[in-house]
């Protein structure tokens, strides 16, 4: 088992950053790959990173390239998302999730979730 929980969302103006954080406890965290995804009210939840256990291999959606940033510390069994010049349409709750499966692109890949970070981004 897997308890992940995430800090750091919050309300900002658009073009303005945040940084989320999402730790984790319960197993050996490099054996896990971390995701972030978001959903907004009435979409479904979908991925904004990933990044391999041992931080080598990270994954974006195209709509945060350039943006976002993902990256890990398994010292502190903590996953981070960076992120900048942040949209409106980037308003969402923000969860992150570990899994040891090698499809780490897709929610259904990932068995353990936060309760999710509220960020808000006004215009």
């Amino acid at each position: 088992q897997v308890q992940l929980v995430e800090s750091g969302g919050g309300l900002v103006q658009a073009g303005g950053s945040l940084r989320l954080s999402c730790a984790a406890s319960g197993r050996t965290f490099s054996n896990y790959a971390m995701g972030w995804f978001r959903q907004a009210p009435g979409k479904e939840r979908d991925i904004v990173a990933a990044i391999s256990g041992g931080g080598g291999i990270v994954y974006y959606a195209d709509s945060v390239k350039g943006r976002f940033t993902i990256s890990r510390d398994n010292a502190k069994n903590t996953v981070y998302l960076q992120m900048n010049s942040l949209k409106p349409e980037d308003t969402a709750v923000y969860y992150c999730a570990a899994t040891r499966n090698n499809n780490y692109y897709y929610a259904p890949a990932y068995p353990y979730w936060g309760q999710g970070t509220q960020v808000a981004v006004s215009s």
